[in-house]
């Protein structure tokens, strides 16, 4: 089979939200756009049960950020969209996006990529040409690959959990309604938003609901005197507020509206989390719906014994242990990926192999599609040559610094390998394309 010739080719892998933001930019810049989709749908995640078979949406998901926050800055949700859209809303949105930039005639559904190697060498200071491998066979090129396929496509299972239990064992990326849960005994393992979503989804018609706290948690409110709480905190991230401070008054807004973390069963907090945020669990736990465990010491069959001294018998074992991320079409010599870390200068460029870019493979405290324009200007400006990648060793630097910087401040997890805050991620951005656009 022949291959065509790249000319200004830019291949953009996944159809959700940060693969739809980054063929935006690009096709506004003049590139020419393909998008691979491996089902039919636009809108990744937010497209529930989605036949790609990747989304982890359940029923009753909303989005933990306000409309206003949430949006892209050039296109707003419908009138009436709720203040905090659900998936629905969410998929609407987006197909909206690429219906109106452009991007729908672009998407090549049904498409699995299997493989993304280099048909260049960097050592000899060649152009990148990238080779995409389809599963059909076909193998095409182009000058650069946009990898936006998402982090919370892959299970993580902790074996404790998944092999000792007898009851029924599932993983929160299978979750999907709470019908099948009614009148059962409920353990759910994590304090992230799926875990807290999960479980106010079961307690109410459950025999019994136990959610098992591993980690030091703040739960965000969703409302503050009746404002979405993600517009008031807003207000106060910015660059020139402080971190210690904005992490302050965030802290001291929530504590006026849920009170202390402690007295609702949660470990005291000594180190930075990414953030939970629901709008009804603290008072689940308070009418006693749900209660609060902090960690697991053992499971004989259908008894689970926690770490207090107390145990109990459970149908069913609700793993929101969070995702691993899923590279399965790019070499580990290309990309390499040991303990969930990407070693990747400013979350997107592995620095031996220029034109290759992974998007959106971040945990942040606000909402992604803000930060995903950010990362698509930047990924932009470089591919319009307005901007040049610093040398190797600069870049390597600069990814060791980040990885220092997230040993100091995270507790050591899987899921904080990937942690960002948001107002100073997006400060290193402009900072480094003000200096590659001097190179």
């Amino acid at each position: 089979m022949s291959e065509a010739k790249p000319d200004n080719k830019i291949a953009v892998i996944g159809a959700g939200a940060c693969g739809l933001c980054a063929a935006k930019y690009l096709t506004e810049a003049g590139f020419k756009v393909t998008i691979f989709e491996i089902g039919t749908q636009i809108g990744g995640l937010w497209c529930f049960m989605n036949d790609n078979g990747r989304s982890s949406a359940y029923r009753t998901l909303h989005i933990n950020t306000s409309r206003s926050v949430t949006r892209f800055q050039d296109l707003d949700f419908d009138t009436g969209v709720q203040a905090f859209p659900d998936h629905e809303d969410m998929h609407r949105y987006l197909t909206k996006y690429a219906e109106h930039f452009g991007l729908v005639e672009k998407i090549r559904f049904q498409t699995r990529v299997v493989d993304v190697r280099p048909a260049f060498s960097p050592a000899k200071r060649e152009k990148p040409i990238w080779k995409v491998v389809l599963e059909n066979g076909t193998e095409e090129l182009f000058n650069s690959v946009v990898v936006a396929t998402g982090h919370l496509t892959r299970p993580l299972h902790v074996p404790m959990f998944q092999n000792d239990f007898r009851g029924q064992y599932m993983h929160g990326h299978d979750y999907k309604a709470p019908e099948p849960f009614v009148g059962k005994r409920i353990c759910v393992v994590g304090v992230g938003n799926s875990a807290c979503d999960m479980a106010t989804d079961v307690c109410s018609t459950a025999e019994d609901c136990v959610l098992v706290a591993r980690s030091a948690v703040l739960i965000l409110p969703k409302l503050f005197c009746g404002i979405p709480f993600t517009d008031i905190t807003r207000k106060i991230q910015q660059p020139w507020v402080p971190a210690w401070l904005r992490r302050k008054l965030t802290g001291w807004l929530s504590y006026l509206v849920h009170g202390s973390m402690t007295k609702l069963g949660f470990k005291q907090s000594n180190q930075r989390a990414h953030v939970t945020s629901n709008g009804t669990i603290v008072t689940d736990i308070t009418y006693n719906r749900i209660k609060v465990k902090q960690g697991i010491k053992r499971i004989d069959g259908q008894t689970i014994h926690f770490v207090d001294g107390s145990s109990g018998e459970f149908d069913v074992l609700l793993a929101a242990t969070g995702y691993l991320i899923d590279l399965p079409f790019i070499s580990r010599d290309i990309v390499p990926l040991v303990d969930n870390r990407l070693e990747l200068f400013k979350r997107m460029v592995q620095p031996n192999w220029p034109g290759l870019y992974l998007m959106g493979f971040f945990n942040t405290d606000t909402a992604l599609n803000m930060v995903y324009e950010h990362q698509a200007r930047w990924v932009r400006d470089i591919e319009l040559g307005k901007a040049k990648l610093p040398p190797i060793a600069v870049m390597k630097a600069d990814i060791a610094a980040k990885r220092q910087w997230v040993e100091t401040y995270y507790k050591a997890s899987l899921r904080h390998t990937i942690e960002e805050e948001h107002v100073p991620y997006i400060g290193e951005l402009k900072k480094s394309m003000r200096q590659m656009r001097r190179l």
